[in-house]
């Protein structure tokens, strides 16, 4: 893989092959996603009050087969959709809808009315997934942008309530940025008055 050459470390040849295999094969890998079979949603198994809002529900559903790796390549079909590697979950926002879904099949939403809606939504996404499958092609991925904490917190209410279980809005916008929790989870930002920070964040 290296050779040393005056005490210093260099790649070999052969390391330059295997990293260059290495580097086709994932990416053909990740690009493919012809070879990929039709998901259907194979049960809603829950229906339960949503934390944020208790007017409204969340939702598990199982959706077959899980998708797997190529969960991450389906993120540009989705407008205000971001893939999560850290726990392989590719969340998208719809209106006030939060769905997540997991590459093992799991998906879970937020902020549903009730069981037809959540039917809706979930047909929906199966026939924008499955559209993708048939044609062997995605969007070309987003670019990506750098947002900084700061930029975060001054669209948030500021006013520290504790109504999302954190502290407050500083180490609720921290927890949002590392995926580790939903832009729902903030009920101020429901009201009229916060519409518009809402809808930028």
């Amino acid at each position: 893989m290296i050779k040393l050459e005056e005490g210093t470390a260099k790649l070999s040849e052969y390391g330059r092959k295997f990293l260059k295999d290495k580097t086709d094969k994932d990416a053909e890998k990740i690009s493919d996603i012809s070879q990929a079979r039709p998901v259907e949603i194979t049960e809603i198994r829950q229906l339960l009050p949503c934390i944020a809002d208790p007017s409204k529900y969340r939702v598990i559903a199982n959706m077959a087969p899980p998708l797997g790796g190529i969960l991450e390549i389906l993120e540009p079909l989705f407008p205000r959709g971001r893939y999560l590697d850290r726990v392989g979950s590719l969340i998208i926002q719809k209106e006030e809808i939060i769905i997540t879904i997991y590459s093992s099949g799991k998906i879970g939403m937020g902020m549903i009315k009730n069981k037809s809606e959540a039917k809706e939504v979930l047909e929906n996404l199966r026939t924008t997934i499955n559209e993708a499958i048939k044609k062997g092609v995605t969007p070309p991925p987003r670019e990506k942008i750098k947002v900084e904490i700061m930029d975060i917190y001054k669209y948030l209410p500021q006013t520290n309530c504790g109504k999302c279980g954190e502290q407050g809005c500083f180490s609720f916008a921290i927890r949002l940025m590392a995926g580790e929790i939903t832009l729902d989870r903030c009920t101020p930002l429901k009201e009229p008055r916060y519409t518009a920070n809402q809808e930028h964040l």
